[in-house]
């Protein structure tokens, strides 16, 4: 040993507290940049020299390497819980705005509920005195009213609807952004590091691909394998995202299933369906297709229910304005005339919430003097052929029906050119109906009080309004037994809906989607509390303390000035030296 081997101790001193002073400098300009990770100079003695029996020198300090610090397995925690967070977060605001669409003022008059009592009390109102004509006019107004309350809550469910459509849209094309920038990184990571890998690295590019791993977290939930070599694959699910420097882009699909617009996520290269069940994209699909979608079919069900239900009822009967000319509701397409009601092959009825059903009704022509004769309409919708075989061959068809009316006394029937059945009589005489088992009537709309299929397309028939003495009350008048019949629909089990009643279902779809919520606000609330504790782990770990750089800056400082004196010291000695010389 010699005084060249103490200058190397001091080069080496020098150098590696300016690398730590320059590491210290760079932590503490980015105290405040989200996503920094902070770095650690860790500084080793080099090798000591022998430098007699038993006796080594040290020859000065190296640095061992450049630490990030950051905890893989808490980065991947943190990850999942803000993707269930943002997640809970999509749950409160769709739910917080169906329960906005379905309860509207809230005061229990105006919304649904309301709407429906109003009108079943209406109609019992009615039944308490037939004659007064302004029941007749309230009973359809408050039909009217209900029926554009549920037009409107279906309008505006569509809307919900198509908004977190244009959601997942938005979300599917920031998530490509993300995928597109971290496969680039992967490939600035590779070329700066030479391949090199671990966990540190080129810690300035490792933090922009951590913090765009976080986004796309926030976005679906991602498996993130790191390939040893700088490079990290991202997968959804068991589907890669990003391979290597490749990103592999996402597409979002509509498309009408069985009569229902469905939504999915598809990897765009392959089309393969991509299962995402957290993230803003996973709960948007998740309560479109639950939540939002389940309220329309329930809106639907109740109105296409509350149509048939109420139009079996008001289609038998006499009203005060005799029936002379009566035009069906439904129209039917030429080719469906004559195939039967039950063919699947039959596009106009297939399409009907409701159905008809193998029966019968009596149809029955009354002259000015009260004489009447009665005419049994049979409803062959049983599925078996003239020769006991399968079929619906020899089943009813529209066409077949209105030859059989037609072919009563003082009544005629026919085909409207818009594919409606119209019932007239005879100068002096009117038609009612009675004891329909088959339902034909409320399908065809005969006589009906509704029109329409659903919440799409439900209104009160356009004469009914102009003229309220078309109202059925009863068989007859001063009879009310169609007005009870339709009040008590409120509370009435209808095997239309499983045996629920109407406000049985609509009940049980608004209290659904309150337990919903209330769920979904517990939750949001308990992660949040558990995103915050990651993200206060990661501080204590990878965030930076501006007191122990500021330490670190003094003792690195301390260190720079103590190498300076020593080789200073070191350098004195060599000029006695060569002055002794």
């Amino acid at each position: 040993m010699g005084l060249t081997a103490s200058l190397y101790i001091g080069q080496s001193a020098l150098a590696a507290s300016q690398l730590a002073l320059q590491v210290t400098g760079n932590n503490l300009a980015n105290a405040a940049t989200p996503g920094y990770h902070r770095q650690r100079v860790d500084q080793v003695a080099v090798l000591g020299q022998q430098a007699g029996a038993r006796q080594f020198v040290g020859r000065g300090v190296g640095i061992q390497e450049i630490r990030r610090l950051i905890d893989p397995a808490l980065q991947a925690r943190l990850r999942d819980s803000v993707s269930a967070e943002s997640a809970s977060l999509v749950d409160q605001s769709v739910l917080s705005q169906i329960e906005t669409i379905t309860s509207a003022t809230g005061d229990g008059q105006n919304d649904l509920s309301g709407l429906l009592t109003r009108m079943f009390n209406s109609f019992s109102e009615i039944a308490n005195n037939p004659a007064q004509p302004t029941a007749r006019a309230a009973v359809i107004e408050q039909g009217a009213a209900l029926a554009r309350h549920l037009t409107d809550v279906r309008r505006q469910l569509i809307g919900q609807r198509d908004q977190v459509d244009s959601q997942l849209a938005d979300n599917v094309s920031q998530a490509n952004s993300l995928l597109e920038q971290i496969a680039s990184l992967n490939a600035a990571i590779i070329n700066s590091e030479g391949g090199q890998g671990g966990l540190n690295g080129n810690g300035n590019l490792r933090d922009q691909r951590d913090r765009l791993l976080s986004d796309l977290g926030e976005l679906m939930e991602i498996t993130v394998c790191d390939k040893g070599n700088g490079v990290v694959d991202v997968l959804a699910g068991s589907t890669p995202i990003v391979l290597g420097t490749t990103a592999r882009p996402l597409s979002f699909r509509l498309q009408t299933e069985d009569g229902e617009l469905k939504a999915d996520v598809l990897a765009a290269n392959t089309s393969e369906e991509i299962t995402i069940n957290s993230g803003k994209i996973g709960a948007l699909l998740a309560n479109r297709e639950g939540p939002v979608q389940s309220t329309i079919r329930d809106i639907d069900s109740l109105a296409s229910s509350l149509i048939f239900e109420v139009n079996k009822i008001h289609a038998l009967g006499r009203p005060a304005s005799r029936l002379t000319d009566i035009t069906g509701g439904l129209q039917v397409a030429i080719p469906d005339q004559t195939r039967a009601l039950n063919d699947p092959a039959n596009s106009t009825f297939a399409k009907l919430p409701f159905k008809a059903v193998n029966g019968s009704f009596t149809m029955k022509i009354t002259d000015a003097a009260g004489n009447s004769s009665v005419t049994k309409i049979d409803i062959d919708l049983d599925g078996i052929t003239n020769t006991g075989a399968p079929g619906t061959a020899n089943d009813s068809t529209l066409a077949s029906i209105v030859a059989a009316i037609d072919g009563a006394a003082n009544v005629s029937a026919t085909i409207t050119s818009a594919g409606q059945i119209r019932i007239t009589t005879a100068a002096g005489y009117d038609v009612s109906f009675a004891d329909d088992t088959s339902g034909a009537l409320a399908v065809l709309g005969v006589n009906s009080f509704f029109t329409g299929k659903d919440a799409t397309d439900i209104g009160v028939r356009a004469d009914l309004r102009a003229n309220p003495t078309r109202l059925t009350i009863g068989s007859d008048d001063g009879k009310n037994e169609a007005a009870l019949a339709i009040a008590g629909l409120r509370t009435a089990k209808l095997s239309t809906l499983a045996g629920q009643s109407l406000n049985d279902l609509w009940s049980g779809a608004v209290g659904r989607n309150a337990v919903s919520l209330q769920t979904a606000n517990a939750r949001a609330d308990s992660l949040s509390t558990v995103r915050q504790s990651l993200e206060a782990q990661e501080a204590a770990l990878s965030g930076v303390s501006t007191d122990e750089e500021s330490i670190n800056l003094i003792t690195y400082q301390q260190q720079y000035q103590g190498a300076a004196r020593f080789i200073s010291v070191v350098n004195d000695m060599t000029q006695i030296l060569l002055q002794l010389v």
